[in-house]
């Protein structure tokens, strides 16, 4: 992919606002001015700025809504629209050199004051929003622009100090403040030309966060002065850690400075706002109406097994699947009664292993374009041809995990006897590595002779999915009445509910329409695939094989969002990537096989 020098990203921002003013006129060019200086956009702000200082200036009210839906703008939450970064640079520098100095800090004051009078009146508005907005129009005025500063590094420092290396939610947080800071800070970059120092500390943060194989050792500062008394430091955890061997609870630091191996950090990015002082719903507020209909469907019929597997006795199961769609007035889920096929592995008393079977099928694998919220590295879109598996009905269970570690003969590793946080037998195993998820596959194997192990990511995708094209297999969003989440954020302007904050026992909810339960959120679900930052044409397996052309070390994926996920993190489509070494309390997996011969 070809980067764009910062003249020819100038050059494509100008020529973007040159077609939106040739469209519209010119007294457009000026609206555009004002939108550029704050961060993020809202029809109420812009008509607020429009009214200040345009009103005499022939900009007619209809100039809003065309600046907000044009190519200049994009939306990133519901009645939120952010310019783009080039465009707002190029706008910003065009606004000093037309309107003056003065004017900007007029902008900024009023800004101020603006925003000041939202924090006071308006608390279920996002503080950290608001409060990005302040320091962007602070940074405009010289006797504040040092406080913002330091607010900046002292957020990073609050941050840095919260990302010990597999922390598990704190982890996952602090890099996601991490990278809000450092967006942040580059947006604010040519305001900040005298503190470079905080500057280049952001985009390293944010290029260790995004592609740390790209970061060169030497281009690594033990610390970052930011000001006089304001000194910085990467974060340990962004840096590669080293497993002393597959199996080893301990974990090796070797950091780039010290010229140890390279890793991708997990990069975890959202556009939604959270109101973190919001009061917990009732389970009334929470839940939708749900509209129950009763319907039959006739299911799978299987074709010849691809591999080789010992004969299975298939019997019919019967389960609900649900709909979530937007009514005149609210929400509603629709619940249907389905019939699938599965076979039975039975482990021992009381505890056995439910393998749905898949039929195999072709599906387009990544996300569309136009998805809500979607990564770059969902795309692109690609056919996939499945053959029929089997892959088990919920997430391993914490029984199940029990017995494979008490009764069957390690194969290549030890495995943790009680590795899980939050202890229950039907609640899902979790703390679990790669390496160990594959070991317990291989015992099974072994145990059973059938060929069990870790689903491919397309296979995961396609069984997740269960023939439906939408952001998550029960529609465009996503409800608490339907998945264990962070459900204090919402997806397409989705229901809210409670933050269950620990995982719940397998099965808590409608399943998809495969039968499989749990495949969005409660825990992230290790696959066989080596992550790659985009399919690649020709490249990416189009069978549901595993894609492996890296090295033993290289990250792996995981699939499906966690209890503490935000809702775009459980989208069908959704990549996670972690070192197959790496273990925290939201990370389990579930077993697949090939179709055995009937």
């Amino acid at each position: 992919m070809t980067t764009l020098t910062p003249q020819m990203q100038r050059e494509r921002a100008r020529a973007a606002v040159d077609r939106f003013v040739g469209r519209f006129g010119e007294p457009y060019r000026v609206l555009a001015y004002y939108a550029a200086l704050p961060l993020v956009l809202t029809p109420d702000l812009l008509h607020y700025l429009r009214n200040e200082f345009l009103r005499d200036r022939g900009v007619p009210w209809v100039a809003e809504a065309d600046l907000l839906l044009s190519d200049l703008c994009r939306p990133v939450g519901y009645e939120l629209y952010v310019v783009d970064t080039a465009v707002r640079a190029y706008l910003l520098e065009d606004m000093e050199c037309v309107l003056g100095q003065s004017q900007m800090e007029a902008v900024a004051r009023l800004l101020i004051s603006y925003l000041r009078y939202l924090m006071q009146n308006s608390p279920q508005l996002d503080e950290r929003e608001l409060e990005a907005q302040q320091w962007a129009a602070m940074v405009y005025l010289e006797a504040r622009r040092e406080t913002v500063v330091r607010e900046i590094a002292g957020k990073f420092l609050h941050a840095t100090l919260a990302a010990e290396p597999l922390a598990g939610e704190s982890l996952l947080v602090s890099q996601q403040e991490m990278a809000r800071l450092a967006r942040i800070t580059r947006e604010l970059a040519p305001q900040l030309r005298e503190y470079p120092a905080l500057v280049e500390y952001a985009a390293t943060i944010a290029q260790l966060l995004r592609a740390p194989r790209e970061v060169l050792p030497h281009s690594l500062r033990s610390s970052y002065r930011i000001t006089a008394d304001v000194e910085l430091e990467i974060p340990e955890s962004l840096l590669p850690t080293l497993a002393l061997k597959p199996d080893a609870s301990e974990i090796l630091s070797k950091p780039i400075l010290e010229g140890g191996p390279k890793r991708q950090v997990l990069e975890f990015e959202t556009a939604q706002l959270v109101d973190p002082d919001e009061e917990a719903l009732s389970a009334t507020d929470w839940v939708p109406p749900l509209e129950t209909e009763s319907v039959t469907v006739v299911t799978i019929a299987l074709e010849p097994a691809t591999e080789e597997s010992p004969e299975a006795e298939l019997e019919a199961f019967e389960f609900e699947s649900a709909r979530i769609a937007r009514t005149r007035k609210r929400w509603a889920i629709r619940k249907t009664r389905r019939h699938g096929h599965q076979f039975i592995e039975q482990l021992i008393e009381g505890v056995q292993l439910e393998m749905v079977a898949i039929p195999g099928g072709t599906f387009l694998m990544g996300s569309p374009k136009d998805e809500s919220e979607r990564e770059n590295d969902e795309g692109p879109q690609h056919e996939v041809t499945i053959p029929p598996l089997f892959i088990s009905k919920y997430p391993v269970t914490q029984a199940q995990w029990k017995f494979v570690v008490a009764e069957l003969p390690q194969v290549k590793c030890e495995l943790p006897p009680l590795p899980s946080n939050f202890k229950g037998s039907d609640r899902p195993v979790e703390q679990i590595s790669w390496y160990e998820a594959v070991e317990f596959c291989d015992r099974l194997a072994a145990c059973t002779g059938r060929p069990c192990r870790l689903p491919s990511e397309a296979e995961w995708e396609y069984a997740c999915r269960a023939g439906t094209t939408t952001p998550f297999h029960f529609g465009e969003t996503i409800s608490p009445a339907l998945a264990n989440y962070n459900s204090t954020s919402t997806y397409s302007n989705g229901p809210k509910g409670k933050y269950r904050q620990k995982s719940t026992p397998v099965g808590s909810f409608p399943a998809n329409d495969f039968g499989l339960y749990d495949m969005h959120g409660n825990v992230l679900e290790w696959c066989q695939d080596q992550y790659h930052e985009k399919y690649a044409e020709g490249v990416f397996p189009c069978d549901g094989s595993a894609w492996e052309d890296r090295g033993k070390s290289a990250e792996r994926i995981l699939r499906g969002g966690a209890w503490f996920g935000f809702p775009r993190w459980c989208r069908s489509a959704y990549r996670y990537h972690f070192n197959p070494g790496a273990r925290n309390y939201a990370i389990g997996f579930r077993v697949a096989c090939a179709a055995p011969r009937t």
